[in-house]
């Protein structure tokens, strides 16, 4: 029975189903890089702790079965190994100094043309960037190739071949997100093999080390990786902003959109005005954040896409705060009757994933998978409930049961169909309410300008101790970071870190307030939105005067698709560069609606003065 993996083809049917109910969509790119048969090696990214192999095993090409490593001490029982070996994984036992011994499993897994998933980082983490690779994946490839040249009558008929995997999730803790998963060239053997084989003392070392550093390069261009947080986060504020109203990336352009995005802010030389750029956007980012509100749910409220620069900044109309609102809730009530009963029905469901997102608040790697673990427990009660009351309803006949069972699946699936659009029109709908409220407060309930600079930095996820932290990065990055800022956030119970900016002095340790109600933060959230937009305009507008020789610094392997070029810089390091005008071109074909000073002008009533004459005038301008 372990030859049919029976256990790990009912959790990869169970976990599918999960997956189908949290994700909106798994996109898988490159699956013709997979072989359909012999011996592979998965190194997968890790960056979603128990969802990762989740999703590599329910979207992995040809329905192949993965096998993943276990602690060998697991397997002693033999109940316990039948559980794991039908479920898919093999032992590993890292107590051994001999690889040989410590790969046993493995050697025989690819002698059989099996897969083998590993996750090469390590352990899982939250970083802007991949932190590490580690050796164990090119260390099993080699010896798996030396030992099958050694015993070529019972090694598979195919050589082992690395296929890169990289994971990559719009937004990993959020309901009805998406998950890209991209496959690599494969890489063989051959160019490593004469060096591993080679009696000469450190030859195997320096042939895993090109090997891991191979693997590396490819998981890292399909990936988005920056140099640190406030360039991640400027970046991709700067891709809600050109991507709004609707019109989503493609999921096969987000990871080099995102990544064109994040170079064009990681160096001061992009444009003169970067650095005040960056701040703009920052400020806007960090206070969505504190409001719980998003730039697509504004934007779909049809807010300004930018406004004049020589006018004031103005808030909206309160009176059409009130149409927007009325439209919203109008159009949610008339779709209500058709979503209300399997929203009431899956109600376990959302209160269980709630609960177990709330176990770990403070835990970004954990959210996920506690609301796909939490939600699942009640998806199955809830569909159990279900199929014997309508078994029940059917005399428990064997059609009733088939005929519950496929009513069963059908209203799951047309939950499914429901929930994105009515989960985006209630998000409408909440946040008209909240601007709607925000708008209409006075104004000296608004949060003063003095107790908001703490919501405009946003905060960063504290450094994980189980990494190998990189050489320190140049000198001439945008906001390059040199320490950290630790704050507590005793609302919550959590400790926060950001970096520390060049030139700012730490703070003094105090207790933080609470957030304000989201209300309070709605003028200066609409205004962070007006100046950011603007500022990204100026930005484009500077790119663009730059003329034809423009060019800004791009990632190596992106510098090599889109005809720029590269260099050697310090420690050789590979440094690319695009032409700017090459960039811009390449968002606007992407889809991106790029802003530009004194050409983009306002449709709707959005930018007026509100009821009562207030207007605003920003003075600070954009450098």
């Amino acid at each position: 029975m372990t030859e049919y993996k029976v256990l790990h083809r009912l959790i990869r049917g169970a976990a599918g189903l999960a997956v189908d109910s949290f994700f909106t969509e798994l996109r898988v790119i490159g699956g013709e890089n997979v072989p359909k048969s012999g011996p592979i090696i998965v190194c997968a990214t890790h960056h979603n702790m128990m969802l990762d192999p989740v999703i590599l095993s329910v979207g992995f090409p040809y329905h192949r079965m993965l096998n993943y490593w276990s602690k060998a001490s697991l397997f002693g029982n033999p109940v316990m190994r039948w559980i794991l070996l039908s479920s898919g994984n093999i032992p590993v036992d890292r107590k051994s100094k001999d690889r040989r011994v410590l790969l046993k499993g493995t050697i025989e897994s690819l002698a059989r043309g099996d897969a083998v998933a590993l996750f090469p980082e390590g352990t899982s983490y939250t970083e802007p960037r991949i932190m590490q690779v580690k050796d164990g994946a090119a260390w099993a490839a080699l010896e798996y190739t030396k030992w099958a040249q050694e015993n070529p009558g019972e090694a598979a008929q195919q050589e082992v071949q690395v296929i890169p995997a990289a994971i990559v999730y719009t937004n990993k803790t959020k309901y009805r997100s998406c998950v890209i998963m991209e496959f690599g060239r494969p890489i063989k053997m051959d160019p490593f093999k004469e060096q591993f084989f080679s009696s000469q003392e450190g030859a195997a070392r320096a042939a895993v080390k090109r090997l891991t550093k191979a693997i590396e390069e490819e998981l890292t261009e399909a990936t988005v990786n920056a140099p640190n947080w406030d360039t991640l986060y400027a970046g991709r504020m700067a891709r809600d902003i050109l991507w709004e109203g609707g019109k989503g990336i493609k999921l096969d352009d987000f990871v080099v959109v995102s990544q064109t995005l994040v170079d064009l802010f990681t160096f001061t030389d992009s444009a003169p005005n970067l650095k005040s750029v960056r701040k703009r956007l920052l400020e806007y980012y960090s206070l969505l954040q504190s409001s719980n509100l998003s730039n697509a749910t504004l934007s779909s409220l049809l807010l300004p896409r930018s406004l004049d620069p020589k006018a004031p900044v103005p808030l909206p109309s309160r009176l059409y705060t009130i149409s927007i609102l009325v439209r919203d809730s109008v159009s949610a009530l008339l779709r209500l009757p058709f979503f209300l009963f399997p929203c009431i029905i899956h109600i376990p469901a959302y209160v269980m994933a709630r609960f177990g997102a709330n176990l770990v608040e403070n835990e970004e790697e954990t959210q996920a998978q506690n609301k796909v673990a939490f939600g699942s427990i009640g998806l199955i009660f809830t569909y159990t409930f279900a199929f014997f009351f309508l078994w029940a309803l059917l005399l428990y006949t064997h059609t009733g049961a088939l005929v519950a069972g496929a009513i069963v699946y059908l209203f799951a699936k047309y939950h499914n169909r429901m929930i994105d659009d009515n989960y985006e029109r209630a998000k409408r709908c909440i946040t008209a309410w909240r601007v709607l409220v925000g708008v209409w407060l006075p104004r000296k309930w608004d949060v003063s300008l003095h107790a908001l600079s703490q919501y405009t930095t946003p905060w960063v996820p504290p450094e994980n101790p189980w990494i190998d932290r990189p050489k320190k990065l140049p000198a001439r990055l945008s906001g390059s970071e040199s320490d950290t800022v630790v704050s507590e956030d005793t609302a919550n119970g959590r400790v926060l870190s950001r970096p520390l900016r060049q030139g700012e002095e730490p703070p003094v340790k105090s207790s933080s307030v609470r957030r304000p109600p989201s209300r309070k933060l709605v003028r200066h959230v609409l205004r962070a939105r007006v100046e950011a937009v603007r500022a990204l305009a100026s930005f484009f507008d500077q790119l663009a005067a730059g003329g034809a020789e423009k060019k800004v610094f791009a990632t190596a392997h992106l510098a090599r698709a889109y005809g720029g070029g590269t260099s050697v810089v310090e420690d050789n390091e590979i440094e690319g560069w695009r032409r700017a005008w090459e960039v811009i071109e390449f968002l606007r074909s992407r889809g991106a609606e790029i802003p530009m000073l004194g050409r983009t002008r306002i449709e709707g009533e959005w930018a007026a003065v509100s009821s009562e004459g207030e207007g605003y005038t920003t003075s600070e301008g954009i450098e």
